[in-house]
């Protein structure tokens, strides 16, 4: 696969509730937080959840409480569910579907994540070896995603999950070896993985290359900070201050990261990733 056709795979992984029967809203299992107003058990509708399936508070969710729905986002999950696995039948209008459907999403959900990871790796410059590696797990992947609702119920995702994050790995290390020695002309960045830095003032600060999986970044000061070869994946990055920082080459970044956090019009973002309507300034 070349480089532009997972360029185009990637950015394709975008929700359209439209094609959507408002499985976030029903399928998930909701605690009443600072992201969410009121608790709701995983296949009870959202009290907000209108009749043909859209949000009577959509343009306020963030004014009402519901801050955790601006950051979500299902890749496309939900329309699949929605659309193939379940043929275009609703669970409103086939309540003996319901709890079946509402099961699957999740499922789909993190297919289409490993889906959008997988996609994303095959954009980058790495060698051929890798390369074929990635290809065949996206395929399977995606052969996964066609499957019916009871052999998609019936995986095991903890077992698609391990050859993926091996092969990411693998890709994270080769990226940030080449730009570290090729683009940057620097030393590989250090290796923060799961660091807790929630808070950190860190403005301005050169972290170019630095593997920052699963670290803990809530509330961190990232002001104009250099995150370019950065790998996020698993970062908490809620109210993180990404204001000015440069995450143009940032690796494995999420839309739902982004939405968490905080950055203005300055913020340099990649290509796949939107700039959230919240971002005001």
């Amino acid at each position: 696969m070349d480089n532009e056709i997972a360029k185009n795979i990637r950015a394709s992984l975008t929700a359209d509730c439209i094609q959507c029967f408002g499985l976030c809203c029903t399928a998930l299992n909701i605690v009443a937080s600072s992201d969410f107003a009121v608790n709701k058990n995983a296949g009870t509708p959202c009290p907000n959840l209108q009749g043909d399936f859209r949000c009577k508070i959509h343009n306020n969710l963030r004014e009402k409480g519901f801050k955790g729905c601006t950051v979500f986002d299902c890749l496309g999950a939900g329309q699949q569910v929605s659309q193939v696995t379940f043929n275009g039948q609703s669970w409103q209008a086939h309540p003996e579907i319901a709890e079946k459907m509402f099961r699957v999403f999740p499922v789909m959900e993190q297919l289409y994540e490993m889906i959008a990871f997988i996609a994303e790796a095959l954009t980058y410059e790495i060698s051929d070896a890798l390369q074929n590696k990635l290809n065949q797990q996206l395929e399977q992947l995606q052969s996964l995603t066609d499957m019916d609702a009871d052999r998609l119920l019936s995986l095991n995702i903890m077992e698609c999950r391990l050859p993926v994050n091996k092969l990411l790995l693998e890709t994270s290390e080769y990226i940030r070896s080449e730009l570290s020695a090729k683009v940057f002309a620097i030393k590989k960045g250090k290796n923060c993985t799961g660091i807790d830095w929630v808070g950190k003032k860190l403005a301005g600060k050169d972290l170019r290359t630095t593997n920052l999986r699963g670290a803990y970044l809530i509330a961190t000061d990232l002001r104009n900070t250099d995150l370019r070869g950065v790998d996020f994946i698993g970062a908490d990055l809620r109210d993180a201050n990404l204001s000015g920082a440069n995450l143009s080459t940032s690796m494995f970044l999420t839309q739902m990261q982004i939405n968490s956090a905080k950055g203005n019009y300055k913020t340099i973002l990649p290509a796949h990733i939107q700039r959230p309507a919240h971002w005001t300034s």
